[in-house]
């Protein structure tokens, strides 16, 4: 992502240079790594653990399996057209209906606004468990998540370059907290402290067996692994990526995943469910009970880095899928206006910001927002996992990988099934979404109305305008 917005003139040919394929394995799998690392595992570790007990383990190993399915679809889509990256062109590739594609779209970038909204609440608890504020819940984590909101905003604004590089220095801040979890859960149990009998441990509700709540705190756990379709937008910059990249994306996947189930198999071990489930800071509590020597605010510190982070990240792949929307005539074109000395899309920021602003003071609670996230990409996934089938059809006279057919079917109804309400999945997270699209779908007519009025058409969408993987963690 740039600064700088830069304009394309549809239909006409234009020959652009060809990225530099600077990107080997190593650098490749630190980048998708730290796309999948994030707020998902140090926000609602707990919370997986209020649904199911000590087997909190296995909510997030169930997410990494149909995270694996799905990558299986992205591997194929990515190199067979490896410029044209992101859930919304492969659905228009696949289908050729722009509403369909806008949707698609609008829904990545919704998915965005709600995990940068999740980070921001997570950010402002970690901040007063670790400082001692005192601001548990309430008014005080609502205007601190408010206050860091805004400061994302203007940096936003002011204009930030993204490149592997940064990427590499927040991946090991990110994976510096997770290792020390790792570590201090080892130790413990190498001292003989801790539970570890709790790992088998099923505690559900009364009214839940415990296959359903798997499902239902699956449905949460599978916020923790989005990320790793964002990371098609290395692919043109991979060196021989039809080799290179489905190997490192499936390392990279596997590498969070363990890491994943090491975290949540040391924060069990050290504290009973009951009490990792309260509040909003999981990690924390482990920190205190396996080493009550170790300074908090180290550790409060990284997790407000790595959450940080995924906000503005995600607030930045927001603000420019509303802007690109706009630039294809989909969207009011006041949206992508362009800041004359910043060079920033400030109205499509303003816009999106403001949507952050009202989730975090409406709803607030990290769980729905983060199950909202994983709600609205459960359904781009399994639109994604239908256009691999699809466009079977269209063949490409260049090699690439493919997917075992079965795979992208087993994807489609698996991300299908965990989007339903029959998982148990909180009502509120599809008023959200639904509130959230019906924005959409209304300014999507307003802008139909408007161009019908003035003669213009929807453009094809492009690379440059909704391109793209996703949001991080």
């Amino acid at each position: 992502m740039t600064d700088v917005p830069t304009s394309t003139t549809h239909g006409s040919p234009a020959v652009e240079p060809s990225l530099h394929r600077v990107m080997g394995p190593w650098l490749l799998l630190l980048f998708i790594v730290g796309d999948i690392l994030g707020t998902g595992i140090y926000a609602l570790t707990g919370q997986v653990a209020k649904q199911v007990g000590g087997v909190v383990w296995l909510p997030f190993l169930v997410a990494f399996v149909i995270a694996v399915v799905t990558a299986f679809s992205y591997l194929e889509l990515v190199t067979k057209y490896p410029k044209a990256a992101g859930a919304a062109l492969y659905a228009h590739k696949a289908f050729g209906i722009h509403f369909i594609t806008f949707i698609v779209a609008f829904a990545v970038m919704c998915s965005g606004i709600t995990s940068a909204s999740t980070a921001s609440r997570a950010f402002a608890a970690n901040m007063s468990h670790a400082f001692n504020l005192g601001l548990e819940s309430g008014i005080g984590i609502t205007l601190i998540g408010l206050a860091f909101m805004a400061i994302v905003a203007a940096v936003n604004f002011r204009g930030v370059g993204e490149s592997v590089k940064a990427n590499v220095v927040l991946t090991c801040v990110e994976l510096t907290g997770l290792l020390i979890i790792i570590f201090i859960g080892l130790w413990a149990i190498g001292a003989g402290e801790g539970d570890v009998s709790r790992v088998t441990q099923f505690s559900t509700a009364p009214d839940r067996t415990a296959f359903w709540a798997v499902i239902g705190a699956t449905t949460l756990a599978f916020f923790a692994m989005v990320g790793f379709e964002d990371s098609v937008n290395m692919a043109e910059e991979t060196q021989d990526p039809t080799r290179i990249f489905p190997k490192i994306l499936l390392l990279g996947l596997l590498i969070t995943g363990v890491i994943y189930v090491l975290v949540s198999i040391s924060a069990i071990t050290l504290v009973p469910p009951e009490q990792l489930g309260e509040g909003e800071t999981p990690l924390l509590k482990v920190v205190e009970a396996g080493a009550p020597n170790f300074p908090l605010e180290i550790f409060g510190f990284i997790t407000m880095f790595a959450v940080a982070n995924s906000a503005l990240i995600n607030m930045l792949m927001a603000s420019r899928l509303v802007y690109g929307m706009s630039r294809e005539h989909v969207l009011p074109t006041a949206l992508g206006k362009v800041h004359h000395t910043r060079r920033t899309p400030y109205i499509a920021i303003g816009f999106t910001t403001l949507l952050a602003f009202a989730l975090i003071t409406f709803v607030g609670e990290v769980p729905a927002l983060g199950g909202t996230t994983a709600l609205l990409l459960l359904c781009v996934f399994t639109v994604v996992n239908i256009a691999v089938l699809v466009l079977r059809k269209d063949p490409v006279k260049h090699e690439h990988f493919r997917t075992p057919t079965f795979l992208p079917v087993v994807g489609a109804l698996a991300c299908a099934f965990f989007a339903g309400p029959w998982t148990g999945r909180d009502p509120i997270q599809y008023t959200i979404a639904g509130v959230l699209i019906g924005i959409g779908v209304l300014l999507w007519f307003v802008t139909v109305a408007v161009n019908r009025a003035t003669g213009v058409s929807p453009a094809e969408p492009t690379m440059e305008d909704i391109g793209g993987g996703g949001p991080v963690n």
